[in-house]
C-alpha cells in the first residue's frame, strides 16, 4: 500500500482553560465555590477579595503606605466605578457594563491593568452599612459534655471506693452513644486480669449502680431493658398502667412495634382505654437515652437566590452573601505596568481576570435559569407545592438558548429560598402523570396531595394505597397503587399498619 501525505480540514471543540475554569465554577456549591476561591488565591497573589475577614487589618496600598482599611478613608483601587456600585443604581446593568469593561480589558493584549482599574473588580453586590462589632473577638463554642463524662461526674460524687470506682468506670467505658451496654458482663470480666480477683456480682452490682444514674435507661443491654428501667423510674403512674406498660415492653414489645393493637388487647384480656393508658406511658421513655449528648453539627444551607413577591409579581434576585467581591490588586498591576517583563506575573493577571470573568458568568447563569423556573412554576409560589406542573430541563435549556447540561449544572446544589421555603433548584423539575381529561399533572404535585390526604386520615382507619390511588382517580390522576407506594416511601410515610393507633 502506498503511503502519501493528505492535507484535510475539520472542526472539532476545544476546551480552553478559560471554558474549562467556567464550567468548572457553574456546578460548584457555594461552599465548593468558596473552598475554590480560598486555592486560587493562595497560587495568584494578583488577586484579592474585598470581603476576606482579614479586610479590617492594615494593608500595603498600592502608592506604598500603610493604609488602615478598617477606618473611612478610601484607597485607590476603590476609586473606580465598582466602588461606586452601592449608590442605589438598578443591579440589572451592573452585569452588562462590568463585562463590557472586561472584555475591553481582554482585548488590550495582556497589558497590565491600571493601579486604578475597577473593570476587573467583581464588586457588584452592594454591602450593609452596618457596623462590625465593637469588640471584633471570635465566639467560641461552650464545651460539649459527652456522655461519658456526664457519667464519671455523678461518679464522682457517688462512690468513694477506689476498687468500685475503677470497675465502675470499666463498665461506663462499654457504653455506646446511644447509652447501651455493648459488652456483656460476663465479656468485661474475661477481661480482667486474674490476679485482681473480681468477682461477676462485683459488675452486676456496679451495672445496678450506673443503671439508677442520669439519663433514666442507660447501662441496658437492649431496648426492651431500656424502656424497661425508664418506665420504673416515672412518677405518678397508676400501678396497673405501669404493669402493664412493663409487660409490653419486657414480653410483647414486637407486637407494640407492630401495632398489632388486636393480639395485645387478647394477650392482657384488657380494652382500648387500659391499653391507649399503657401506650402513652411507653411513649413518654426513650429509646435512646444517650442520644441527647451526642455532638450533632448544625447542617443549614445558604440560598444561592432569593424569590419575594413584590406587588402582584415574583422577583428573583441573587444573594449577594455569597457573591465574592474579587478585584485584581492594584500594587501589583501598577508593579506590572512599570515593569512590563513578568512573564509569570503577566500571565497570573490574565487568569485573575478570566476567574472575575467567569464569576460573575456564573451568578448571571443562575439568575437567568431562577428567573425562568420561576416564571414557569408561578402556580407553586402562588398556591403551593399542589400547584407544581411538570418541568423538564429542555424548557429551560430552549428558552434561554443553553446546552442541557448547563442547565443541569446550575440546578445542582444550588437553593432558592421562597416563602414556602428552602428548595434546591431541581426540585421545581419534574416527571409527570396523565389525567383523565387529557392533561398532565407533576409527580411533585401527586406526593403533596398524597400528604395532604394522609395528614387528614382518621388515625383509627388510616388510609391504604389501594385506596389513596382510588382518591386520585376521583380527582383525575390516573395513578396505580405500586406508585403511590412509591411516592409514600419518598415522603418517609410508613406503611398504613404502622400509622394505625388507638
Amino acid at each position: 500500500m502506498k503511503q502519501s501525505l493528505q492535507l484535510r480540514t475539520s472542526q472539532h471543540l476545544a476546551l480552553t482553560p478559560q471554558l474549562q475554569q467556567s464550567i468548572r465554577l457553574l456546578q460548584l456549591s457555594t461552599l465548593e465555590l468558596q473552598q475554590e476561591l480560598e486555592q486560587i488565591m493562595l497560587e495568584n497573589p494578583l488577586l484579592e477579595r474585598l470581603d476576606d475577614p482579614l479586610d479590617r487589618s492594615v494593608r500595603l496600598q498600592a502608592d506604598g503606605v500603610f493604609n488602615d482599611t478598617s477606618g473611612t478613608s478610601s484607597t485607590p483601587a476603590d476609586t473606580g466605578p465598582s466602588a461606586s456600585d452601592s449608590n442605589g443604581s438598578g443591579s440589572a446593568d451592573q452585569p452588562e457594563r462590568a463585562a463590557e469593561g472586561a472584555d475591553a480589558g481582554a482585548a488590550a493584549d495582556g497589558e497590565p491593568a491600571e493601579a486604578g482599574d475597577s473593570d476587573w473588580s467583581f464588586d457588584d453586590a452592594p454591602r450593609s452599612s452596618k457596623a462590625p462589632d465593637d469588640d471584633g473577638w471570635p465566639q467560641l463554642e461552650a464545651h460539649h459534655s459527652t456522655l461519658r463524662e456526664h457519667l464519671l461526674e455523678q461518679m464522682r460524687v457517688t462512690v468513694r471506693e477506689p476498687r468500685d470506682r475503677a470497675l465502675l468506670e470499666l463498665v461506663i467505658d462499654a457504653i455506646d452513644e446511644n447509652g447501651y451496654l455493648e459488652q456483656t458482663l460476663e465479656e468485661i470480666h474475661a477481661l480482667l486480669p486474674p490476679e485482681l480477683e473480681v468477682e461477676l456480682d462485683e459488675l452486676n452490682t456496679v451495672l445496678k449502680l450506673l443503671q439508677s444514674f442520669d439519663p433514666a435507661g442507660v447501662g441496658a443491654c437492649c431496648a426492651a431493658e431500656c424502656l424497661a428501667l425508664q418506665i420504673k423510674r416515672l412518677p405518678k403512674v397508676p400501678y396497673v398502667t405501669r404493669k402493664m406498660a412493663l409487660a409490653i415492653v419486657e414480653h410483647h414489645l414486637t407486637l407494640f412495634a407492630q401495632r398489632d393493637f388486636t393480639k395485645l388487647k387478647k394477650a392482657f384480656s384488657c380494652d382500648d382505654e387500659d391499653l391507649r393508658e399503657a401506650q402513652t406511658v411507653i411513649r413518654m421513655c426513650n429509646p435512646h437515652p444517650g442520644a441527647v449528648f451526642a455532638a450533632g453539627s448544625s447542617d443549614y444551607v445558604v440560598p444561592d437566590v432569593v424569590v419575594r413577591r413584590i406587588k402582584n409579581d415574583w422577583q428573583v434576585t441573587l444573594n449577594r452573601d455569597v457573591m465574592p467581591r474579587l478585584r485584581v490588586n492594584a500594587m501589583y498591576a501598577s508593579i506590572l505596568k512599570q515593569n512590563k517583563g513578568d512573564g509569570s506575573l503577566g500571565s497570573q493577571l490574565q487568569e485573575a481576570k478570566w476567574l472575575i470573568k467567569n464569576m460573575r458568568q456564573r451568578f448571571d447563569t443562575i439568575l437567568r435559569v431562577s428567573q425562568a423556573i420561576v416564571e414557569r412554576q408561578r402556580n407553586f409560589f402562588t398556591h403551593g407545592a399542589v400547584a407544581m406542573r411538570p418541568l423538564v430541563l429542555r424548557e429551560i435549556a430552549d428558552t434561554l438558548g443553553l446546552h442541557e447540561s448547563t442547565i443541569s449544572r446550575v440546578t445542582t446544589q444550588k437553593y432558592m429560598l421562597t416563602p414556602h421555603g428552602m428548595f434546591e433548584l431541581k426540585y421545581f423539575f419534574g416527571s409527570h402523570v396523565a389525567t383523565e381529561a387529557g392533561g398532565e399533572a407533576s409527580s411533585t404535585a401527586i406526593r403533596a396531595l398524597i400528604t395532604q390526604l394522609i395528614g387528614a386520615e382518621d388515625p383509627q382507619h388510616p388510609l391504604s394505597d389501594s385506596k389513596i390511588a382510588d382518591m386520585l382517580g376521583e380527582q383525575g390522576m390516573v395513578i396505580a397503587r405500586r406508585t403511590v407506594a412509591k411516592y409514600r416511601e419518598a415522603l418517609k410515610i410508613p406503611a398504613v399498619g404502622l400509622r394505625k393507633s388507638l
